[in-house]
């Protein structure tokens, strides 16, 4: 009995190579989070934390949202909802360099007031995919009316 359990295992082991995949896996959405230091108080500098989410287009082109919410530790919260669109220039397979326009909401909590705004800005950044399953991606933005934010994010490709 023993003897039979050892040659099925055997033969397991040896056939599982028979359904593994050449190709790497089409990635084709991406859904991140991380840290952000921005310009979103009058006075002073924010941290924040981002959500980032994105699907990929033909032609190395992304569509999603982003959801940024900042606080400056003197009594004012910004939440930034917005749509993405992305272009990945000089790099293949929705990786590397790439330049983003940002369109969306930007509320100001402050004092019990919301005080609601339209939000426009452009990101620029790289990502990087150490494996194919996750990717790490620095950027840095600039509009209205935060000013700028420097970040970087964590996520998972799907």
């Amino acid at each position: 009995m023993m003897k039979r359990l050892f040659v099925f295992a055997l033969i397991l082991s040896c056939a599982s190579g028979i359904f593994a995949q050449n190709e790497t896996p089409d990635n084709n959405v991406a859904m991140g989070i991380g840290p952000e230091f921005n310009m979103n108080s009058r006075y002073n500098f924010a941290m924040g934390g981002v959500f980032g989410f994105d699907a990929n287009l033909p032609h190395s082109l992304a569509l999603g949202f982003t959801f940024t919410a900042s606080y400056n530790f003197n009594g004012i919260t910004v939440v930034e909802p917005a749509v993405l669109f992305r272009w990945y220039f000089l790099g293949t397979g929705h990786k590397g360099f790439f330049a983003q326009a940002d369109m969306g909401g930007y509320l100001i909590f402050e004092d019990g007031d919301i005080k609601p705004m339209v939000l426009g800005g452009l990101r620029g950044g790289y990502r990087f995919t150490p494996a194919s399953h996750f990717y790490l991606e620095p950027y840095g933005r600039l509009g209205y009316p935060f000013a700028f934010g420097i970040g970087v994010m964590a996520g998972l490709r799907f």
